[in-house]
């Protein structure tokens, strides 16, 4: 059985760093690609990267600059590093994790962690 489990969200101020960590088991992990979504009160799951093996999607104009992603295969992880964080950042993260190759489409993901609420004051 599939299963992810997103950790590091938190209450941070603007300017911060937080590092959002995907971990995953039941699964070929080299054989998938990771996405890391945000969705903020009010508003549709937002996509934020992809990640696969040997690579990686562009970030939104929304977060270029300061958010990196990382992957250990070894430890079947994905890591989320935000840095200048903005009021305006806050929302729950999901990793999610599907067979092949990436997408920006929500539909095309068919494992999804709990979640974890990154919460930015101004």
């Amino acid at each position: 059985q599939v299963q992810l489990v997103e950790s590091g969200g938190g209450l941070v101020q603007a300017g911060d760093s937080l590092r959002l960590s995907c971990a995953a088991s039941g699964l070929t992990f080299t054989n998938y690609a990771v996405g890391w979504f945000r969705q903020a009160p009010g508003k549709e799951r937002e996509f934020v990267v992809a990640s696969w093996t040997g690579g990686r999607t562009a970030f939104p104009d929304s977060v270029k600059g300061r958010f990196t992603v990382s992957r250990d295969n070894a430890k079947n992880t994905v890591s989320l590093q935000m840095n200048s964080l903005k009021p305006e950042d806050t929302a729950v993260y999901f990793c999610a994790a599907r067979y092949g190759s990436w997408s920006t489409n929500t539909n095309d993901y068919n494992h999804w962690g709990q979640g974890t609420q990154v919460t930015v004051s101004s």
